[in-house]
C-alpha cells in the first residue's frame, strides 16, 4: 500500500470502520448463538432479529458521531462512544421486541450473551483498527501535511506535540509568524500568508491558526488572508488559565459556537448515564436489602430516634434534595448549626463510629439513586449552607455541579473524602467530569469496592 493510499482514500477508511462495526454486530451474536446452542449460523427465526441490529446501527451510529475522524484523539473518548452505540442499540431493538408483541424473535438469554460479547467485539475491532492506523501513520503513511500559524508558546506546544506524537498522522510544513518556532520551517511573517497558500495550495491539507484569545484583530487579518483557502482551517486558542469543562465547538442556527463550558453528559450519554443508575442501584438494593435491614436494626437498639437521618444537598444544577443516610450521631447533634467537618467533632454512638468508618452508613443512598436524585458515581453533594460558602472561595467549585451528585467519585477512590483538602477533591471533580466515560463509572465502582469503603479519612 503506498503512504498515500489512506489519505487519498479516506472514504474507504470510513467505510472499513462502518464494515468492521456491522461485521462486529455478527460476530457477537454468532458467538452468542453458538454459546447458547453450539450452532454458529443464526436460527431463521432470529435473522430479522440480526438484521434489525445492523439497520438500527447503521442509521444511529453515524448520528452518534461514530465515523468522525478520531485522528490524535482519545482512545477511552472512542471507546466510550462505541459502547454507547452498542448499548442504545440493544435498547432500541429490545424495544421493539416489546412493542411487537414478541413479532421479532428475541430470547433474553441471547440478549445478555449478545450485549457483553458483541460489545467485546465492537471494541477490539475499533482497537485493532486503531492501532494498525496509528502504526501505518507512524512510519509515515496517511498524513495530513499541516501548516501553523503563530509564534507564540502556544504554537511551541503545538509544534512539540505534533512531532512526539507521529502515530497521529500530522507533518507540520512549517510556521508563519514574527519569531521562528523551533523544531519547523520559518515561512514567513503573517503578511506573507497570502502569497504561500497561492503557490503551495497544493501542498497543504490543513491549517492550525495558533493565537491567544486576545488577537482577535490579528486573527481577523489572518482568516483575511486565508479567504479563498479550500483546506481545513483549525484555531487552536491558548486557553491555559481559564478553568474549562470538556470544551468543544459546535453551530446554533449556522452559527460557530466555542462551547467553553459543557457537561459531556447529554444526549445519548445523559441516556447511558441513567440506565446504568437505574439498573445498578435496583440489583444493588436487591443484594443488600438483608444488610440494609441488619443495620437499620442496629441503629435502632443502640440509640433511640430515627433509622434514617435526611439532610438537605445540592446537585445537578443546583437542585436541592434530601440525602439519606444511616444516622450516627444522637438525636438533635445540629441543633446550634452545621460545621464543615462537624461529624468529625460530635459524638457518634459506638454503633455509628462503626458505621462512619465503614461508609456503610451510604448505603441508603442507592434509594436515592433509583428515585433520581443522585448518580452512583459523580462528584460528592455538599449542604447549602457550604455551597454559598465554597462558591466564592474554591475557583471551579460550582462546575462540578453540571453534572448529578454521586455516593462515590474520583476524589474518594483516589484518598480525597472527608476532612482533607477542598481543592483537591474539587480538582479530583471536574477531571472526573472533563472525562466521563461509561468505562470511567466503571473503574470508580470496581476501585470502591476494593479501597473506598474503609478510608483514614472517614470518620
Amino acid at each position: 500500500m503506498s503512504k498515500g493510499f489512506a489519505k487519498d482514500h479516506s472514504l474507504l477508511v470510513a467505510t472499513l470502520h462502518r464494515g468492521s462495526d456491522l461485521f462486529a454486530i455478527f460476530i457477537g451474536f454468532s458467538v452468542s448463538m453458538w454459546l447458547i446452542n453450539g450452532d454458529i449460523w443464526p436460527q431463521k427465526s432470529f435473522i430479522l432479529t440480526l438484521f434489525l441490529s445492523i439497520a438500527i446501527a447503521f442509521w444511529l451510529y453515524p448520528y452518534l458521531g461514530m465515523y468522525r475522524t478520531w485522528r490524535g484523539e482519545s482512545k477511552v473518548k472512542e471507546i466510550g462512544v462505541a459502547t454507547t452505540c452498542w448499548t442504545l442499540n440493544q435498547v432500541i431493538l429490545g424495544a421493539i421486541y416489546y412493542i411487537s408483541d414478541n413479532s421479532v424473535n428475541y430470547d433474553n438469554k441471547l440478549f445478555i450473551y449478545w450485549f457483553f460479547v458483541g460489545g467485546l467485539a465492537l471494541i477490539v475491532i475499533r482497537f485493532s483498527i486503531r492501532l494498525m492506523l496509528n502504526k501505518y501513520r507512524s512510519i509515515g503513511g496517511n498524513q495530513r501535511r499541516v501548516l501553523v500559524i503563530g509564534d507564540g508558546e502556544i504554537a511551541i506546544r503545538l509544534v512539540n506535540k505534533i512531532f512526539s506524537s507521529p502515530w497521529t498522522g500530522y507533518k507540520v510544513l512549517g510556521s508563519f509568524g514574527d519569531a521562528h518556532v523551533e523544531g519547523c520551517s520559518h515561512l514567513g511573517d503573517f503578511n506573507e500568508i497570502e502569497a504561500y497558500m497561492d503557490k503551495y495550495s497544493q501542498l497543504i491539507d490543513q491549517v492550525w491558526i495558533a493565537l491567544p484569545l486576545s488577537d482577535e484583530l490579528l486573527v481577523e487579518q489572518i482568516l483575511h488572508s486565508l479567504r479563498n483557502a479550500t483546506q481545513t482551517i483549525r484555531y487552536i486558542p491558548d486557553m491555559r488559565g481559564f478553568r474549562l469543562i470538556n470544551h468543544s465547538v459546535s453551530d446554533i442556527a449556522g452559527l460557530p459556537v466555542i462551547n467553553l463550558s459543557m457537561s459531556p453528559i447529554s444526549g445519548g450519554n445523559q441516556l447511558l448515564k441513567v440506565m446504568e443508575d437505574k439498573f445498578l442501584s435496583g440489583v444493588i438494593l436487591l443484594m443488600i436489602s438483608p444488610i440494609l435491614l441488619i443495620l437499620a436494626i442496629g441503629v435502632k437498639v443502640t440509640s433511640p430516634g430515627p433509622v434514617f437521618y435526611r439532610q438537605e444537598r445540592v446537585s445537578w444544577n443546583n437542585k436541592t434534595f434530601m440525602m439519606l443516610k444511616f444516622r450516627s450521631m444522637p438525636q438533635n447533634s445540629e441543633k446550634d448549626g452545621v460545621q464543615w467537618g462537624g461529624a468529625k467533632g460530635k459524638t457518634n454512638t459506638k454503633f455509628g463510629q462503626f458505621i462512619r468508618k465503614t461508609s456503610l452508613d451510604e448505603l441508603p443512598q442507592f434509594i436515592n439513586v433509583l428515585k433520581g436524585d443522585m448518580s452512583i458515581v459523580g462528584p460528592r453533594p455538599e449542604r447549602t449552607v457550604f455551597v454559598e460558602q465554597f462558591k466564592d472561595e474554591i475557583p471551579g467549585y460550582m462546575q462540578k455541579h453540571m453534572v448529578k451528585a454521586g455516593i462515590t467519585g474520583w476524589a474518594q477512590i483516589n484518598g480525597w473524602r472527608g476532612d482533607t483538602d477542598l481543592q483537591k477533591r474539587i480538582d479530583c471533580d471536574l477531571y472526573y467530569i472533563d472525562n466521563w466515560s461509561l468505562w470511567l463509572d466503571i473503574k470508580i465502582i470496581f476501585l470502591t469496592i476494593f479501597k473506598g469503603f474503609i478510608n483514614k479519612n472517614a470518620y
